[in-house]
């Protein structure tokens, strides 16, 4: 399985910027789906999750100004990300849970990363 992510870029404080994640078509099954960041010296962490069902979890540090979204048909996940602070300058990662045929068992795919700048 393979994720491909595109949107992110340098954008100034109080902007906004969306992020989107594209899985394989070939995928036999796709189950939560999810947006992660790491930022230089720190550990990778989450931005939000995002069921096949619809339901969210967001990281604290974005509550109310980052929305995720995905479109099933597409196997694609989506991060709106509004009132950008610069703290929130970093490679941002997706994420699925996937099989990638139906004799697999669900496993954790990640995607490339994209830069997310954001200055102040």
């Amino acid at each position: 399985v393979q994720l491909q992510a595109f949107g992110g870029g340098l954008v100034q404080a109080g902007g906004s910027l969306r992020l989107s994640c594209a899985a394989s078509k070939s995928v036999f099954k796709i189950g939560l789906m999810g947006w992660y960041r790491q930022a230089p010296g720190k550990q990778r962490g989450l931005v939000a999750t995002i069921t096949s069902g619809g339901n969210t979890n967001y990281g604290d540090s974005v509550k109310g100004r980052f929305t995720i979204s995905r479109d099933n048909a597409k196997n694609t996940v989506y991060l709106g990300m509004n009132s950008l602070k610069p703290e929130d300058t970093a490679v941002y990662y997706c994420a699925a849970d996937a099989q990638s045929d139906k004799y697999s068992t669900m496993s954790r795919y990640w995607g490339q990363g994209t830069q997310v700048t954001v200055s102040s």
